[in-house]
């Protein structure tokens, strides 16, 4: 009996011993590994893909990636985000490992949407609000009146004083329902002074009257669009969308 007790603590113990080897063992291979990974897999080659306003040298000393970095301790999101806060028109960055030794950045832009003051200086935005660069003229982009940016710094988010929160949401939600129907650089002044309508000129024709109320702004500019293109060319004057189930075109001109 203590022969058979002595035997199953041997195999008990050797199953023990067992499992220990072959956790060490991976152990010992995920270092190996890991190791090689340090040593081998090292940046030889940082390149840019598409279109920018800044040169490939601008975007990848941005990165702050440099050749003999490794490769696996890039952080794709970080490096994103690096490069964003750097160059103010860089809106989305897309950085991707190709092995063995490169790594690829692709960048897409901010587009100005429109131009707005601030601190006495006038400063371009994109439709989200961006702030882009400080700018001295016209840049094309549409000229805000009504509302006023505090302090602000190119690559950051547009600020306003509290109590032009609402102006500001209205603002952005407008930029975004022209941008996204592909209407935005006819756009070339945005009067939000008021806080019941917003006064617009669009096409260098039409001054349009559209009410202060973002979750409507989609169907109002493609109500818009649908107007102006019903219209002559020739055709200019005032457009009302603030009645909700007819647009109004006063050929005349009228006023705001």
């Amino acid at each position: 009996m203590a022969a058979r007790r002595s035997n199953k603590r041997k195999r008990r113990n050797r199953g023990r011993f067992g499992i220990l080897y072959q956790f060490l063992s991976l152990v010992i291979i995920l270092v190996v590994i890991a190791a090689g990974c340090v040593v081998f897999f090292r940046v030889d080659e940082v390149t840019e893909d598409g279109e920018s306003k800044y040169t490939a040298e601008e975007i990848i000393a941005a990165s702050g990636i440099e050749q003999g970095d490794n490769l696996f301790l890039i952080s794709p999101v970080q490096t994103g985000r690096k490069i964003a806060s750097v160059l103010p028109y860089v809106d989305n960055v897309n950085v991707r490992r190709a092995l063995p030794d490169g790594v690829v950045i692709t960048v897409t832009e901010c587009m100005p949407a429109a131009v707005i003051q601030g601190n006495g200086s006038w400063w371009i935005i994109d439709a989200k609000g961006k702030v882009l660069e400080q700018t001295a003229s016209g840049t094309g982009a549409a000229v805000v009146s009504g509302l006023t940016a505090l302090l602000p710094v190119e690559g950051t988010r547009l600020a306003v004083e509290d109590a032009d929160s609402a102006k500001l949401n209205s603002l952005l939600q407008l930029l975004r329902a022209f941008s996204d129907r592909g209407m935005a650089e006819k756009v070339s002044s945005i009067d939000l002074t008021s806080t019941a309508n917003i006064i617009l000129e669009y096409d260098g024709r039409f001054t349009v009257k559209i009410p202060m109320n973002p979750e409507n702004f989609a169907l109002k500019v493609r109500a818009l669009d649908e107007t102006v293109a019903q219209l002559q060319t020739n055709e200019s004057g005032s457009i009302d969308l603030t009645r909700e189930d007819k647009v109004y075109f006063d050929q005349t001109g009228g006023g705001k």
